[in-house]
């Protein structure tokens, strides 16, 4: 297995934008889109791509009418980060040289066998009596 090198945080805020990394990082961007916590891991990417909307703060003007500004703009920003979550993720493995799909199935294996038990568990509760 090829060890996972991770990148320094100038080269981490580069990718947390939608920036393509170097090849030498692409074994952690797999690692970055499909370990257990990919989701929050995303989730942090966004909350980074938005930061910059906080600059509203610095315009003049009423606190409270900036203070409803940012807000909206992060929970704007959220919806789509949410929204496209797959998309996004697998964009950024396809930038890393990855066909389409690869964090999709990466992530189905590693929980398919939590996928079976429960499967399991269904059929031999509601699926018994056929």
């Amino acid at each position: 297995m090829v060890p996972r090198k991770r990148p320094h945080p100038i080269l981490w805020i580069w990718y947390a934008f939608g920036g393509r990394l170097p090849q030498r990082y692409r074994t952690w961007v797999l690692h970055d889109i499909t370990c257990r916590t990919w989701v929050l891991r995303h989730i942090l990417r966004g909350l980074v791509q938005m930061s910059p909307v906080f600059l509203v703060l610095l315009l003049p003007g009423e606190l409270w009418i900036r203070l409803l500004a940012c807000l909206l703009g992060v929970l704007v920003g959220y919806f789509y980060v949410l929204a496209y979550m797959l998309e996004t993720t697998e964009q950024r493995l396809v930038k890393c040289g990855y066909p389409r799909g690869t964090g999709r199935d990466t992530r189905a294996s590693a929980r398919a066998e939590d996928d079976e038990r429960c499967r399991a568990l269904y059929n031999a509760r509601y699926r018994s009596g056929e």
